[in-house]
């Protein structure tokens, strides 16, 4: 097929990469050009524009960093939907709020062009490997262009519904479930380390018995050894969905309690100095800090 890809992060770059491996014409964009680079060496075409990168194409791919990034990409100035022919589908991989994903599927509808809204579970090496779990939703017909595809780059495809923003607000709600996660296992390191039990020994006696799940697997050794870099899910998007997350049970009048606490968390960690360049396990310095654990050299100030 002939396909758009605008978005070249980590993630991004990872999935263009394995779209351009399976046989597939590949147009990509990237706000910064450099970006772009090693995939032309392997064979993508490098669009000036988002706008160009969705010319003549079948499916356009998009995997940017927020709501606004996506919106701009979609609809502003050299915005896809302006170059994509009818009957073209728009697959947004990003993890953007229910208002937004709502927005986007009508002003599709009244462009004449599909939908669908397909946020992943994983981290860039999971896309790398394609074993990325993705969430995805929209009409039958889109969807039916688009499952190939997203089978081409996880290992499982989850169909949500037919309105796209469901796949968004269920990905907000497994990024609400794992920063929750993340805190339990710093209140938990906390503990055992005040009690003298090593927190990596904790997390490893509790990883091999009722907790041997991904997420415990993943961030439990970051957060017991206190190590919270390299970025896989970088913290202010974590914060994002967050703001997100509640967002979106505002406006369906369902209390998150602990999303609030998170919140705080995530406000209380950043004004220790904690940034773009920290993984989510971060999160749990603060439960750490609290408990006189945390090491020196850790963020203090803005």
């Amino acid at each position: 097929m002939q396909i758009g890809f605008i978005g070249l992060g980590a993630m991004g770059a990872a999935l263009a990469r394995n779209l351009l491996e399976s046989g597939h014409d590949l147009r990509v964009f990237n706000r910064s050009p450099a970006r772009a680079e090693p995939l032309r060496k392997a064979g993508a075409t490098v669009a000036a524009s988002p706008a160009q990168a969705a010319h003549s194409a079948d499916v356009v791919f998009t995997m940017v960093a927020d709501d606004a990034a996506l919106t701009s990409v979609t609809f502003g100035e050299m915005g896809i939907v302006a170059s994509m022919k009818p009957g073209t589908v728009h697959i947004s991989m990003s993890t953007i709020g229910v208002a937004t994903a709502q927005d986007l599927a009508a002003r599709h509808r009244h462009a004449g062009v599909g939908f669908v809204s397909a946020p992943v579970f994983g981290r860039p090496d999971s896309a790398t490997q394609r074993k990325l779990f993705i969430m995805a939703a929209g009409a039958d017909e889109h969807l039916r262009i688009a499952l190939p595809l997203l089978k081409e780059l996880g290992q499982s495809v989850g169909i949500v519904g037919a309105d796209p923003s469901q796949a968004n607000l269920v990905k907000l709600i497994g990024n609400f479930m794992l920063t929750v996660t993340v805190e339990t296992l710093g209140e938990a390191c906390a503990v055992a380390g005040v009690a003298g039990i090593d927190p990596m020994h904790l997390v490893e006696l509790l990883t091999n018995a009722p907790f041997n799940a991904p997420p415990y697997k993943i961030y439990g050794p970051s957060i017991a050894a206190q190590r919270f870099q390299p970025a896989g899910f970088a913290l202010p998007l974590a914060q994002k969905d967050n703001r997100l997350m509640l967002a979106a049970a505002d406006a369906l009048g369902v209390a998150l309690p602990l999303a609030s606490f998170v919140h705080d968390r995530f406000l209380a960690v950043r004004a220790r100095g904690f940034g773009s360049e920290h993984d989510l396990s971060a999160l749990a310095h603060v439960a750490l800090a609290d408990a006189g654990l945390a090491r020196t050299g850790t963020p203090v100030s803005r």
